[in-house]
């Protein structure tokens, strides 16, 4: 089979490798027909990660099931089925208790947790920006799809992670009806936290960014665009809150961010987040940060390549803030998710600037890592762009 293989550093090929297979009697095989190119994708693209070369890329996966293990049950062959990034077992101590992004059975290395598709230090599962993938423990991570599967995959495939991802930020900031909120990050997820803001009857929400086609999108479905290239977010929220600041906010960026000179800070957009929170609100953040940052040395400086970020713990703590962090665990969230979209209540494809064959996914990652202008997310197609895909 084809698959989008990482070679180094900003180095991308599609080549065959091995087909995927059954190698555990609960494990299911999906033809992939949508899959994402993510923002943490580009992590470990820029060799920002401990990523092995010769891996398959890809942890936002849908597609069709063409076969299943002996023991599973429930998933049927040619079902169109969406895959949580989080590849969970359903019966450790953290998925009983919904924490699927931090399973202990599917993370081989003891002292961690959690596993994913295609990713760096969660597990050795190949990824799905290929033209199959395996499933393990079929039944509880595929996520079923209805008749409308095949002609609204760009609706369906943001079920695998950045739509239940930024809805995560916005439930760790405790976003609730006439709030006034600010996101931070008009990439992807970004995107989807001010979506979800939204969604939820947040009054007003604010999304924070230097990308004006971001910011585009952004101001399309409703939010109130800051350019920082041109304002300050904190002065512009607190102007429009009788100097209060918004209720909550969520940072959608992660280490790697940057101001709009391009000068790198792992704390730039959490310090914005205290000063732009209001006195005891909260904020949610969904953007990854590694304790290893191979490229943080000469980015930042050695302790941020050890993970170690300076924010302002002290206005932070003065403020009573509160901050929730980490991975989303998608399965909380997917199934709701999954009707609003089925309901026609939810398009989270509108952030879908291209779709593209697998074959072009060199020059998808390229364009993509380099933000340019109209980049705002790319979905690859290893079936080939069928009726219904708009580019």
């Amino acid at each position: 089979m084809k698959a989008a293989v990482y070679e180094g550093p900003r180095t991308v090929t599609v080549k065959d490798v091995p087909d995927a297979k059954i190698e555990h009697p609960c494990d299911i095989i999906v033809k992939i027909t949508a899959t994402n190119i993510c923002g943490s994708d580009l992590h470990m693209y820029e060799g920002r990660t401990s990523f092995e070369s010769g891996r398959t890329l890809g942890h936002e996966n849908m597609g069709q099931v063409v076969e299943v293990g002996s023991a599973v049950r429930k998933v049927q062959v040619g079902e169109y089925v969406v895959l949580p990034f989080n590849i969970a077992c359903g019966f450790c101590k953290q998925c009983e208790r919904g924490l699927t992004n931090y399973c202990l059975t599917m993370q081989p290395e003891p002292a961690l947790a959690g596993a994913a598709y295609g990713f760096a230090d969660m597990g050795p599962y190949q990824g799905g920006q290929a033209e199959l993938l395996r499933v393990p423990y079929g039944d509880f991570n595929a996520l079923r799809l209805g008749e409308d599967a095949a002609e609204r995959q760009t609706d369906y495939v943001m079920l695998a992670d950045i739509f239940p991802t930024g809805y995560h930020a916005t439930e760790m900031a405790h976003v609730k009806p006439g709030d006034q909120t600010i996101v931070f990050g008009a990439g992807p997820v970004g995107l989807m936290a001010t979506y979800s803001a939204l969604l939820k009857g947040a009054g007003r929400v604010w999304t924070a960014d230097h990308h004006p086609d971001r910011l585009r999108k952004a101001e399309e479905i409703g939010a109130i665009p800051i350019n920082t290239a041109e304002q300050n977010p904190a002065e512009v929220v607190k102007e429009a809150t009788l100097g209060l600041g918004a209720d909550n906010g969520c940072e959608c960026v992660g280490y790697q961010a940057h101001d709009p000179q391009g000068h790198e800070d792992a704390s730039l957009t959490l310090n914005e987040l205290i000063d732009s929170v209001r006195f005891t609100g909260d904020i949610g953040v969904v953007g990854v940060f590694l304790p290893q940052d191979p490229g943080g040395a000469e980015a930042q400086g050695e302790l941020e390549a050890q993970g170690k970020v300076p924010i302002d713990f002290g206005m932070m703590w003065f403020k009573g803030q509160h901050m929730g962090t980490g991975q989303a665990p998608v399965k909380r969230y997917n199934r709701a998710l999954r009707d609003l979209i089925a309901g026609g209540k939810a398009e989270p494809g509108f952030v879908v600037s291209h779709e593209l064959g697998l074959d072009e996914a060199p020059t998808a990652y390229e364009h993509f890592d380099a933000r340019d202008d109209g980049w705002t997310k790319v979905v690859l197609h290893p079936d080939g762009l069928g009726n219904g895909h708009k580019r």
